[in-house]
């Protein structure tokens, strides 16, 4: 299967290689702390046998996280092959492998694929995918109870950085692209149904926005 159309030249940016490299930090180090401070967004919040959809979850060290605060399945969803040999070894290796479930699929092209959630997930994800709009508000329908996502600050400094790195991809030819979103038009887009934002905050280089559904 080659890239889907949310991110053209996906493969050629995160790749096998790509892939052992997350998979050899993570059993050094832990999680990042982005991803760790959204994984205790979703633990304060409750997620004691609940059902966790990752959108790009790579060699899923967050769902191997949360599966063992006590989440009970996990249903990762990626574009390209190239961290499945990683993500397999990495749930074996914990002892999660028979809850997680990883397909190859883009949810905001299928969206009927995939059934709704408890959690759903989605870790410097919304800068790599154009349409922001659909990917989140797709992403949103699925979520039963939470959803958290990350994203770049909009600011100077990311704009030269992104920009940069546009550049230098034009350069090599490659078409994958990583795109600075308007931080509110994030939120806003993830705002569906009983969905509203609980949480925002920073984390090194990253934002953290979470939601939760709202009492009916």
């Amino acid at each position: 299967m080659g890239d889907c159309c949310g991110a053209p030249g996906y493969r050629d940016m995160f790749g096998p290689r790509f892939a052992r490299r997350l998979a050899r930090r993570y059993r050094k180090r832990g999680l990042d702390r982005t991803a760790a401070t959204m994984v205790d967004f979703l633990a304060e919040h409750g997620i004691t046998g609940a059902s966790v959809l990752e959108i790009g979850g790579g060699v899923g060290d967050i769902q191997v996280e949360l599966l063992r605060r006590g989440a009970g399945r996990t249903t990762n969803l990626e574009l390209v092959d190239s961290y499945e040999v990683e993500a397999a070894r990495l749930a074996a290796d914990y002892g999660v492998a028979d809850r997680v479930t990883r397909r190859q699929l883009d949810l905001a092209a299928s969206p009927d694929e995939v059934p709704q959630h408890d959690v759903v997930v989605l870790h410097r994800v919304v800068c790599c995918y154009a349409d922001y709009q659909r990917l989140l508000g797709v992403a949103a329908g699925h979520a039963a109870r939470l959803l958290v996502f990350s994203h770049p600050p909009r600011n100077l400094l990311s704009r030269l950085a992104i920009s940069g790195e546009n550049a230098w991809l034009r350069v090599r030819r490659t078409p994958f692209r990583t795109y600075l979103h308007d931080p509110a038009a994030l939120a806003a887009a993830a705002e569906n149904g009983s969905l509203r934002v609980a949480y925002r905050g920073s984390s090194g280089a990253w934002r953290v926005v979470g939601l939760a559904a709202s009492a009916p």
